[in-house]
């Protein structure tokens, strides 16, 4: 029986799509291929080999040891995260219609891979390796859609920090414009890193569509076109890359960090996402308000109302991203509820036909957040479940009305502890992912716990007596 990666690399009309990858190496001038996938994390690894080896490439594919899905970090305890030295070597295998030329460098252009097992291991060689965080969101996609006929498309908010270089030129923790909230002026002053963003996001296939000045240093959002959640999480992966290019050429940081400054709003991602049968938006309304998505939608808010829990350990996946909850009066998402432009709660109907979910931010890796939304999302399609009608007061009044809000988890290590209890959001982490995953954000949340902080020496050093 043909393997996984045998089945990949012999299907149907991919041969074509090699053969026009060489033609375009050859008339354009490609020197050199990054061959590319994102870890765990959402960082993005790979290799990088001449052009010239292309055809060699798309049939055999590449080889990196397995760890390199968890960015082949080791732990506190100096164990390598996920797995060990004596693991065997994942094979990467390029697909053809990914091929784009890197308009920084046009000599260079980038694939992405989908990753297997290696092909001579005793047990499941050549199948899909279930730490590539990439190939899993495509899998459940196609999955969901077989089972269900929808399918996901989503777009992303993503906010940055563009931030000083100190004379060394390593990033300072200084914003290059100041914190004035849709302010044109500010938003001029960084021109010239939007136009080269922009320049090279619609030479990637990135709709850049707006942006603006947001209300921290140095904070911008640039916003591209939603698609297919596959799609859009490739797009924001690529968006990232770009400006990181962009930081190099002009001499500035993009900073994705989520709250690297106090006293301002942090870096979100806010998610846009809405169900589909085919071209056809399963999530507009379909009785006399306008406002109220359709009752397959109601349920889609039931599940992730209901999984908000353990959805926030992997859309808030780092110890800073709580730093955004604690830090109040900034508008962030830490209550369980929904409304419509209702911008205190973790859901809103920003529009008809989809809803915005708030508990992100902007060291998201997409690959997994879009997978965790869909496998809630399907819960509570097939369990009916009731979000409840939509809360329209600001959640704080309504709390001092009397009502019952549940927040989300306020540290990191409750999430994770959500995370391990909720069955159905595992699925979207499917066996060595949840193993590598977990490992990986313990071990973080660990790191924290044990690390005296500047906070701790200001706080204790004359505690006594």
């Amino acid at each position: 029986m043909a393997t996984d990666l045998e089945r990949f690399v012999e299907a149907d009309g991919r041969a074509d799509l090699v053969k026009q990858v060489r033609e375009r190496i050859d008339s354009e001038g490609i020197q050199y291929v990054y061959y590319q996938f994102p870890s765990v994390t959402g960082r993005i690894m790979g290799k990088g080999v001449p052009a010239k080896h292309w055809e060699a490439i798309a049939a055999k594919g590449f080889q990196l040891v397995y760890g390199a899905t968890a960015n082949l970090f080791t732990d506190r305890h100096g164990n390598y995260i996920g797995y060990g030295p004596e693991a065997a070597e994942l094979v990467g295998i390029p697909e053809p219609e990914t091929f784009q030329v890197l308009p920084w460098d046009t000599r260079v252009a980038r694939v992405w891979c989908i990753c297997f097992r290696n092909r001579e291991e005793r047990k499941n060689g050549g199948a899909f390796l279930t730490s590539d965080c990439r190939g899993n969101l495509k899998r459940m996609q196609a999955d969901f859609e077989k089972a269900t006929g929808l399918h996901l498309r989503a777009g992303t908010e993503p906010e940055m920090m563009w931030l000083k270089l100190s004379e060394d030129g390593t990033p300072s923790v200084e914003g290059m414009t100041k914190p004035y909230c849709y302010h044109i002026d500010q938003f001029s002053e960084l021109q010239p890193i939007i136009h080269k963003v922009v320049e090279y996001g619609q030479a990637l296939g990135l709709d850049m569509i707006q942006g603006d000045h947001e209300d921290a240093p140095g904070q911008i959002e640039l916003n591209f076109g939603f698609d297919r959640a596959e799609t859009t999480a490739d797009n924001l992966s690529t968006f990232r890359q770009i400006c990181k290019a962009v930081g190099r050429e002009l001499g500035a940081f993009p900073c994705f960090m989520p709250k690297p400054f106090m006293g301002v709003s942090a870096n979100g991602c806010h998610h846009n996402i809405s169900l589909w049968e085919g071209d056809t938006n399963a999530f507009m309304p379909d009785g006399d308000d306008p406002q109220r998505p359709s009752q397959l939608g109601l349920h889609a808010i039931g599940g992730i109302l209901e999984h908000l829990a353990a959805l926030t350990a992997v859309t808030a996946s780092t110890v800073n991203s709580y730093r955004r909850l604690w830090d109040t009066g900034f508008w962030a998402p830490v209550f369980a509820d929904w409304g419509y432009q209702n911008r205190t709660t973790a859901l809103r109907v920003s529009a008809p036909g989809r809803f915005e979910y708030r508990s992100v931010d902007s060291a998201v890796n997409p690959y997994l957040s879009m997978a965790a939304l869909i496998a809630a999302m399907r819960d509570g399609i097939d369990r009916k479940l009731d979000p409840g009608e939509p809360e329209e007061r600001n959640i704080y009044e309504a709390m001092e009305a009397g009502k019952d809000v549940k927040r989300i988890p306020m540290t990191f290590g409750d999430a994770l502890d959500a995370l391990e209890a909720d069955d159905v959001v595992k699925k979207a982490l499917p066996d060595e992912m949840y193993r590598v995953f977990m490992h990986y954000k313990r071990d973080e949340w660990e790191r924290h716990c044990a690390t005296v902080t500047d906070w701790d020496v200001s706080e204790y050093l004359d505690v006594l007596p």
